[in-house]
């Protein structure tokens, strides 16, 4: 089982990040039909527009494994506020409170914060590099 831990690892990351990103892209792109509820694609308020920055360059420096532990965590922090602050009002459960998403999002984070990026990733690249110099 250990030999698979390393891509399945980095597979967690990259996965992870990939899905990151989409957020990011709808709030400060206009991808997938932009921001429900903006019609016209009005100024974002402040905090959805920090959060979506967070989502596409966080998302994108976590899919390619680069600095990959202080950005999940900051991601990872950004997931449980946004899980109190725009899910927990419309019940405790996330499944009550369409939480989900951000709950698996803010732990996954937590883990890649902790454990780092993986064997497949920038940032373990650039450590090897460092230690052949």
């Amino acid at each position: 089982m250990d030999r698979f831990a390393g891509a399945t690892h980095s597979l967690l990351r990259i996965v992870t990040g990939g899905l990151f990103i989409c957020p990011g892209g709808m709030k400060l792109l206009g991808w997938f039909g932009g921001m429900p509820g903006s019609p016209g694609g009005g100024r974002l308020p402040p905090l959805l527009a920090v959060a979506g920055v967070i989502e596409l360059v966080g998302g994108v420096a976590i899919l390619l494994g680069l600095f990959t532990r202080p950005v999940a965590f900051i991601a990872s922090g950004q997931m449980a506020f946004a899980y109190f602050i725009g899910h927990f009002p419309r019940g405790f459960w996330p499944i009550q409170n369409q939480g989900e998403p951000a709950v698996l999002f803010c732990f996954i984070f937590l883990f890649l914060s902790a454990s780092g990026a993986g064997s497949f990733s920038l940032d373990h690249m650039l450590r090897r590099r460092r230690a052949v110099h």
